[in-house]
């Protein structure tokens, strides 16, 4: 089968784009490589967002975050006509009772307001813990496929959404602590935790453990150290990885201790008090492991 990316007669790879023509040509030999393109984009041009907003024939994107995946109709809360004009007198009244029917008809049933609720909550986490869009949809979608296969009844829908959240976090590789998704949450970090695991296994979800080295660069920013401290940490745990040390013990204590070593190694000493607070564990984990590193890595820490 013939590569589109290179001309087949001479074999170049430097093609255009004719969009007046619709063809992709060879800017060597002249062939046509392609004819009749379909352009896919809007046959107007916008020059600023308030153009394009008025041009445009579509609405939002489909999206996971919402119960109905954003694609009902939506009465608009302002009560005004098509020109801007303020509706008035039985108009209104008529408006007002066809938006309280709109927002039943939107959930008309129990699934349809677990989802809608659960959802909303997922949002108002997430956006408390400033985590990005493709978190908040891989979440919504492990939550969704929960209540396909009925994995929520009996279950608390705080502690599904945010076992749900918690796994997406890990999936995504920006992973947040059990402590921290139940700093936002309205259930325990005990509930979080078996909801979560329930969840793995009715999900099959295989996720590798995660790595302390995903951690560094947000402890350490929460800590205010250097790149160069933050470089310094990973390389500690890197090394740590290899040699085996970090097999059975937590993430966090790990990366908390190999910032501690890498402040002092560069000359930014922080506490181990103040690591302890950044990476949620005790001051005890945090010596424990710092000893293990020095120790097992030979690393000569300055006094």
């Amino acid at each position: 089968m013939a590569d589109k990316n290179v001309c087949p007669v001479c074999g170049s790879d430097k093609l255009f784009y004719d969009p007046r023509r619709g063809e992709i040509v060879c800017s060597v030999c002249g062939y046509v490589v392609q004819q009749n393109v379909i352009d896919e984009g809007p046959e107007w041009r916008a020059f600023d967002p308030d153009q394009r907003a008025k041009r445009a024939r579509t609405g939002a994107p489909m999206t996971l975050m919402i119960h109905d995946k954003g694609l009902s109709t939506d009465i608009d809360w302002r009560d005004k006509d098509i020109h801007g004009n303020q509706i008035t007198g039985m108009y209104r009244t008529k408006m007002r009772r066809l938006r309280m029917w709109q927002r039943r008809m939107r959930i008309n049933d129990a699934a349809e307001r677990n989802l809608a609720f659960a959802l909303s909550e997922l949002d108002r986490m997430a956006a408390q813990m400033r985590l990005p869009r493709r978190v908040k949809e891989v979440a919504a979608s492990l939550y969704r496929k929960a209540v396909m296969k009925k994995l929520i009844r009996g279950r608390s829908i705080e502690g599904m959404v945010s076992a749900a959240l918690y796994a997406a976090c890990r999936m995504e590789g920006i992973p947040r602590t059990l402590d921290e998704i139940a700093a936002v949450s309205k259930v325990t970090k005990k509930e979080i935790g078996r909801s979560y695991r329930f969840l793995a296994r009715g999900l099959n979800l295989n996720l590798r453990p995660t790595s302390p080295i995903e951690y560094v660069d947000r402890f350490g920013d929460a800590l205010g150290v250097s790149a160069r401290t933050k470089k310094r940490a990973k390389e500690i745990l890197k090394e740590a990885i290899n040699k085996g040390i970090t097999s059975g013990k937590g993430p966090t204590g790990l990366a908390a201790a190999a910032l501690y070593v890498a402040s002092l190694l560069e000359g930014e000493k922080k506490t181990q008090r103040e690591v302890a607070e950044v990476a949620h564990v005790t001051e005890v984990t945090v010596r424990n492991r710092y000893k293990e590193l020095v120790e097992k890595l030979g690393i000569n820490v300055p006094i």
